[in-house]
């Protein structure tokens, strides 16, 4: 009896333990997200469930696309599932859901286990791909240490959860089977009923403690997930919805413009087509530091999968150059990380680094990208490196005129001849007259 009042307290407490470290963890991304400048995007639902909610783009790779669907629909919906042992928990009660949808409960479980199975057996063929096979992508230089182990850790864990899922439900049959006057008749689980037979021979007291064992274990890898979510790569699982959502609906490949670059362009070629003549400088080219970013780039970092397609497809980085789009992502994540971190601590002046050095992004990256947008096509959930690439090259470029010495040359023609090429601009055309002329005079 006192075991029965015990639980649901233990209970309680570790959730509410739980719930409090959620939000300062959650909050703590949403309030770095929000150390970008702000910008304004209209929402779009309907990218949001193509890509996250119909990962369109994963199909692109059937096999793992097809595996990573049972992952994903496991976890979706397993939540009805947890969201009753989260009840449960707190009422002492035990299935407390199952006499509201009779047969439909049965329906349920059995399909969530049948998610868990194809979950289980796609977990394990990513822990050998990744750690077996070495799939490249896998293997490139920012994916050692901790994204390494971070991946791992993720996988390993899902295994546990789902073996402890079918503990629990397959001892709860064989207690149903007993009789055992807690265990209400459900109904037989797709797959769990087939662990009856070898369980009958334990005794009802070894059962409960099975049951508890998987109730609680399932419930605790949960509640390390909750927490654990905001220090990995698998925050995805919730960021992919809002970054898809606000999706910037601009053709692919086009390049936002300057507004102070442009207002000077037209100032030069026609003074009475310029806007904003009275407007003060800019204060800053570019992008140097996070804080320069929008806050949908901070978005696009923390919505990184690090699943390396970007990466895979940049030719750049095919060539051997030393550009990563997936690196990118992952430095400004963690540059955000950090600088989150000083900025909690009430300092309104700058930790000294910046987003743009060898320590996070280096030159040598962004100059070597070909703005070609393969990995913006190839992202999943269409996060978007090549912006912040070209913030960070337009400050090194405008803030710093650190630029290769053939863009140089190619920046004084165009101001001279308003043309990359060395010639009057009034040349260009000549070509043309020459040969009018010529069919003229024939």
């Amino acid at each position: 009896m006192i075991v029965t009042y015990i639980q649901p307290i233990i209970f309680i407490v570790l959730l509410a333990v739980v719930t409090f470290f959620a939000v300062k963890y959650y909050g703590r991304v949403a309030r770095n997200i929000k150390m970008g400048k702000p910008k304004k995007i209209k929402g779009n639902l309907k990218s949001m469930i193509l890509l996250a909610l119909g990962q369109k783009k994963m199909f692109r790779k059937p096999l793992p696309a097809f595996l990573h669907l049972f992952v994903y629909l496991a976890f979706v919906v397993t939540q009805i599932e947890l969201i009753e042992i989260i009840v449960d928990g707190i009422t002492g009660k035990h299935r407390l859901f199952m006499p509201y949808l009779g047969g439909f409960y049965t329906f349920l479980i059995s399909f969530i286990e049948f998610l868990s199975l194809g979950a289980l057996i796609a977990t394990i063929f990513f822990l050998y791909r990744r750690n077996v096979m070495k799939v490249k992508r896998f293997q490139q230089p920012e994916m050692t240490g901790w994204p390494k182990l971070d991946a791992n850790i993720i996988l390993i864990a899902e295994i546990f959860l789902v073996c402890f899922i079918f503990m629990m439900n397959g001892s709860d049959m064989a207690l149903q089977a007993k009789g055992d006057p807690h265990y209400a008749q459900t109904g037989s689980f797709l797959f769990s009923q087939m662990l009856v037979g070898p369980l009958q021979g334990l005794s009802a007291s070894t059962l409960i403690i099975m049951e508890r064992i998987g109730w609680w274990g399932h419930i605790l890898i949960v509640f390390g997930f909750i927490l654990y979510l905001p220090f990995s790569k698998h925050f995805h699982i919730f960021l992919a919805f809002p970054n898809s959502y606000f999706l910037e609906e601009t053709p692919q490949g086009e390049m936002e413009n300057m507004p102070e670059i442009t207002n000077e362009v037209r100032l030069m070629l026609d003074p009475s087509a310029a806007t904003n003549t009275d407007a003060p400088p800019p204060e800053k080219f570019g992008a140097s530091d996070i804080t320069d970013l929008t806050w949908k780039n901070l978005l696009d970092a923390y919505s990184c999968t690090e699943c390396g397609r970007c990466t895979d497809a940049c030719p750049a980085n095919q060539t051997g150059k030393k550009l990563s789009p997936r690196k990118v992502m992952m430095d400004v994540r963690d540059r955000a990380d950090e600088l989150g971190k000083f900025k909690s601590n009430n300092k309104e002046h700058t930790d000294g680094k910046a987003l743009l050095s060898d320590e996070y992004i280096s030159k040598e990256e962004i100059m070597a990208c070909t703005t070609c947008n393969a990995c913006v096509t190839e992202c999943p959930v269409s996060i978007n490196p090549l912006n912040i690439i070209l913030e960070l090259r337009r400050n090194l470029i405008l803030e710093k005129a650190d630029s290769p010495e053939e863009w140089n040359l190619m920046f004084t023609n165009i101001e001279n001849n308003m043309a990359p090429w060395q010639f009057n601009p009034m040349d260009r055309d000549k070509w043309v007259n020459d040969l009018l002329n010529e069919e003229s005079e024939n």
